[in-house]
């Protein structure tokens, strides 16, 4: 589903070059949960953002599902996005004006789907949101934000899943929720790359691939 080739990436800054990605390659398949590991700054966020077609990259080739969305124009490489990868980040990302459920049909603005809206109210009961579906996100806990951006990421039933330190900001219950839901999703034949600090999360993974100065040391 994700397969990564010798990709470089440097940011160029008042310090110099900083190398964060220096010819690496992965690939995750169909049922796998592979975690990301490494001391901050090593390269890992920026592996994820390449990944999934966020950021591209000095060199090498990023292929999702078998196709390279770098070579698409940005509006079919958001519609390519929406339909292949679901995107769930530490901070969350949530609309500040919109409902939950709002949010959770965000992706339908790249890509529409005629049962787009049935499909967030089931996510919506899914992840026990539903006397929180017309809120909004500060009036939201933690958890409940972290909960409808999973049900956003898997609104399109995407092949991939990337997350980026979902549990970082969670208490333990609503850490194990989110770990639960990647575990459930990679069983089910989706494919995940989470990029972890936290032991109990890379606990939950298939592959634990090790980073470190832009380079995977370990997999």
């Amino acid at each position: 589903m994700l397969d990564v080739q010798a990709i470089r990436k440097c940011y160029r800054g008042a310090s110099g070059e900083v190398r964060a990605l220096d010819g690496v390659s992965l690939a995750v398949g169909s049922g796998e949960f592979v975690a990301v590991r490494g001391p901050s700054g090593c390269g890992k966020t920026t592996l994820l953002l390449a990944a999934g077609g966020l950021l591209a990259c000095d060199d090498g080739h990023v292929l999702i599902d078998g196709a390279d969305p770098y070579t698409l124009s940005p509006n079919d490489r958001a519609r390519f996005r929406a339909a292949k990868v679901g995107f769930v980040f530490q901070q969350f990302h949530l609309v500040p004006y919109l409902s939950v459920l709002d949010n959770i049909l965000a992706p339908t603005l790249a890509m529409d789907s005629t049962d787009a809206e049935r499909r967030a109210r089931e996510l919506i009961e899914h992840f026990a949101l539903r006397e929180r579906a017309h809120h909004r996100p500060s009036e939201l806990s933690t958890g409940e934000r972290q909960r409808t951006a999973l049900a956003r990421a898997l609104l399109h039933r995407p092949g991939l899943l990337l997350a980026d330190e979902p549990t970082g900001n969670l208490d333990a219950d609503s850490a194990r929720v989110v770990l639960s839901c990647l575990t459930e999703f990679a069983d089910a034949g989706g494919a995940v790359l989470l990029v972890t600090h936290d032991d109990r999360a890379a606990g939950f993974a298939h592959r634990i691939v090790l980073m470190d100065t832009g380079r995977i040391r370990g997999d």
